[in-house]
This record gives C-alpha cells, sequence and structure tokens, in this order.
C-alpha cells in the first residue's frame, strides 16, 4: 500500500477555449480527453498530459463560466509544477514565455533544482522545474506533434505546493496516514517567512513530492478561475485503493468512498486544513476509448453518461479541439 507518487493536479479555469489554446498551443501539452465534470455535466473536464496521459503527467481543469478570480491564501494548493528534462530547457522557457507575453519570474534554485515561476491567462500559478539532478519516479514522454521541440517539452507533473496556517496536521496526515517521509527544505520566496518543507513517497524526486509552505499572515484562499480544486495521489491497482478506503474510513476521515471515474478509480477525502486529497489508480487509462491518434479531438463520456449524450452535448458550449 505505498504511495507511487503525484497522479495528477485538478485546476479551474473559467474558459475551456482559451485553456485549450494556452496549454496545447503555448505549453504543448496535449489534450488527451475532452469529457464533462462528473459531478456537474453541463461543464467540460479537460486533461492534458504526455503523449498519452501516462499516471504522473496529468493536468486537468474543470471549467466554470464566469467564475470570480482565485483569491490566493491558506488552506490550498497554491502552486504547480510541470518537469523538464534539464537545465537548458529551462532557458528555452524563458525565452518562449516572453515571445508569447506569459507573465514569469527569473530562473532560480528552489529545493536543489533549477525552476521558473510563471502563470496562466487567469493568474494559475506554475513552476517549471528541471530534472538536471533529479532521481526518482520517472518522467512521461512528450507528445511528438506538439509546438515545443520534444528536448525542450513538458515531461509530467512535479512537486505541488501546499500552504496552510497550521503545518503540523497537514503533515501529519502526510507521514503518519499516507506514508510520506520528509526529505529537507529550502527558503521561502517570501521574506520573514519559515522554510519550505519537502515530503517525498515511493521512488521520490521531483514526480513524488509535496512542498508544505507556512503562512499565517495570509486569509483562508476563495477558489476561482486561477485556483486548483485538488491533487491526486497514485495507487497502483484497484485492490490497493480499496485498502486505502478502509484505512481512511477506520482512521475517521469523512470520504467519498469508491468512485468509479472509468479512466481510473478513486477516493477522495479532506486533510485538517482543508485541501482535498485524491487517491486515484493507474489505469485503465485514457486509450480505453478513444485510439490514441485520437486522444482528446471529440467528446468522451463513460459509459454511464453515454445515454444522456444528447443532453450533455446540447448543453455544452462548442469546444473545438481537432488537429
Amino acid at each position: 500500500m505505498e504511495l507511487k507518487g503525484i497522479h495528477h493536479v485538478s485546476a479551474l479555469t473559467a474558459n475551456a477555449q482559451d485553456n485549450f489554446k494556452f496549454y496545447t498551443e503555448i505549453l504543448g501539452m496535449r489534450l488527451i480527453k475532452k469529457t464533462v465534470n462528473q459531478d456537474d455535466t453541463s461543464v467540460y473536464h479537460l486533461f492534458y498530459g504526455d503523449e498519452v496521459g501516462h499516471p504522473g503527467t496529468e493536468l486537468t481543469f474543470f471549467e466554470i463560466p464566469r467564475i470570480a478570480p482565485n483569491r490566493e491564501g491558506v488552506s490550498s494548493i497554491s502552486g504547480i509544477s510541470l518537469r523538464v528534462s534539464n537545465d537548458k530547457a529551462l532557458m528555452y522557457w524563458k525565452d518562449r514565455l516572453e515571445r508569447f507575453n506569459v507573465e514569469h519570474e527569473e530562473i532560480q534554485d528552489r529545493g536543489g533544482r533549477l525552476t521558473l515561476a510563471f502563470k496562466d491567462f487567469e493568474g494559475q500559478r506554475f513552476y517549471l522545474v528541471s530534472d538536471e539532478n533529479n532521481q526518482g519516479v520517472a518522467a512521461g514522454f512528450p507528445w511528438p506533434k506538439s509546438p515545443v521541440p520534444a528536448e525542450n517539452g513538458v515531461t509530467g507533473l512535479g512537486p505541488v505546493k501546499l500552504t496552510v496556517r497550521y503545518p503540523e496536521a497537514t503533515i501529519k496526515v502526510l507521514t503518519d496516514v499516507l506514508g510520506f517521509r520528509e526529505k529537507g527544505s529550502y527558503a521561502s520566496d517570501e521574506a520573514g517567512q519559515p522554510d519550505i518543507l519537502v515530503f517525498e513517497i515511493g521512488k521520490g524526486g521531483s514526480g513524488a513530492e509535496v512542498h508544505i509552505e507556512e503562512r499565517k499572515d495570509l486569509p483562508a484562499e476563495r477558489q476561482g478561475k486561477g485556483g486548483v480544486h485538488h491533487v491526486a495521489f497514485r495507487v497502483d491497482n484497484e485492490e490497493e485503493l480499496r485498502e486505502w478506503i478502509e484505512k481512511i474510513t477506520k482512521l475517521g476521515f469523512p470520504n467519498s468512498g469508491f468512485v468509479d471515474r472509468f479512466y481510473f478509480k478513486s477516493l477522495y477525502f479532506r486533510e485538517p486544513n482543508g485541501i482535498l486529497f485524491e487517491l486515484a489508480t493507474d489505469g485503465p487509462g485514457f486509450a480505453t476509448d478513444e485510439a490514441e491518434e485520437h486522444l482528446g479531438e471529440s467528446l468522451a463520456l463513460p459509459p454511464f453518461f453515454e445515454p444522456q449524450r444528447e443532453q450533455i452535448e446540447a448543453r455544452l458550449k462548442p469546444l473545438n479541439t481537432k488537429r
């Protein structure tokens, strides 16, 4: 029952078409699934990833039209990392972000790795992180048809940063419940604030880290566009997931129980600072209902929603994802 690393991160957008344009044309990621929010089928759920959306490479977005901007604060997933192969790739990305007028900072060391912080068109907070000296969970494989050259392409998700007011409670869940181990720390970007604490799971490395930021000077986050909904961690298979459900329930955490997302199976629960965690299986994967060469080009619906396709499509604003 050892978690394998980060499975996916799900964020919020107010505009699916602009979101698709930014993440495919500027970041060069592949849209691997265009589907709907299974809890609200009137809105899109978009999945981006590597060539086939391997676990650990998936960045997803729920579209909520007209949602207010995210108000940054505690009890939040305050930073998402995207892995690239080496330090040289960060120089490519600095030039590319400038060419597309994307807000970014300078390249700097965070936790022993070079990183490049930037924000998307809705203020979503990212770090491009170099795998130059990284060891641990393997990266994915950039999509060959990406506008970004393969040697510079995004290869998956890196560390996820959590910002909390009381880190001890979150750390206890990470270590005592989920099995993370403390790895080290590094200086905060904010003067006078405590160091960022680093925890890892499984084989470790960039694809298996959670970074904890303590901030007692911030209000609670109000989620909106540019915010993050939840982070999911990798479970090997359904049998192990059911063991996790039993463990989380026995420990007294209110939780979702077993949830069939068709592309993976899940469990959801909140840690004490209010951040939503998901445990998700590595399979079956995203090529179960579409050919690999055509992933993301049309609206995919799990079998349990297929009888409602006509009604679902009628409520959705058209979103052209043909390539």
